[in-house]
């Protein structure tokens, strides 16, 4: 059975697979590496994984390269956390501290693009919202706002 292993405090810049790749040559083709980058940028993130045979080869492999020096900067290897259907790479190795609630990070990170785009839409209503005649009402309650100015013009005239 394979094993995972996590590679943390890789340098953020424009490294490879192969680079990374390099640093394990020693164990031979029995361990394969995967490099987590950043989709716009193409920069590592920081991070990536190792796959090894067996649990014999990970403990040696973290005993032996844990602390090791990678491009001036000391590799931090463990087991990797166990993959929750729906979750990425990142997000696996971030559930180090808190493992029992995945969903909400995950579902945070939705409701923050959510919020950040209706802010967006709420900043360009706002500055419309000088000239009443250019907003709209929504269609659904058109007719209920129509009763409701007519009624403050009919309290305001009296």
């Amino acid at each position: 059975m394979s094993v995972r292993l996590y590679i943390g405090n890789l340098p953020k810049e424009e490294i490879d697979r192969q680079d990374l790749q390099a640093v394990f040559a020693e164990e031979g083709d029995a361990v394969t590496t995967k490099l987590i980058k950043d989709r716009k940028t193409g920069k590592c993130r920081g991070f990536g994984f190792i796959t090894v045979n067996n649990d014999e080869q990970a403990d040696q492999i973290i005993e032996k390269y844990n602390g090791q020096l990678f491009k001036d900067a000391a590799i931090k290897i463990e087991k990797a956390l166990p993959r929750t259907k729906g979750e990425d790479g990142e997000e696996q190795s971030g559930k180090s501290a808190n493992q029992s609630a995945p969903s909400p990070s995950k579902e945070g990170g939705r409701r923050e693009k959510g919020s950040k785009k209706s802010r967006r839409d709420r900043s360009r209503d706002n500055s419309s919202h000088g000239d009443s005649d250019a907003v709209r009402p929504d269609p659904r309650w058109a007719a209920e706002l129509e009763k409701l100015k007519e009624m403050l013009a009919a309290q305001t005239t009296n």
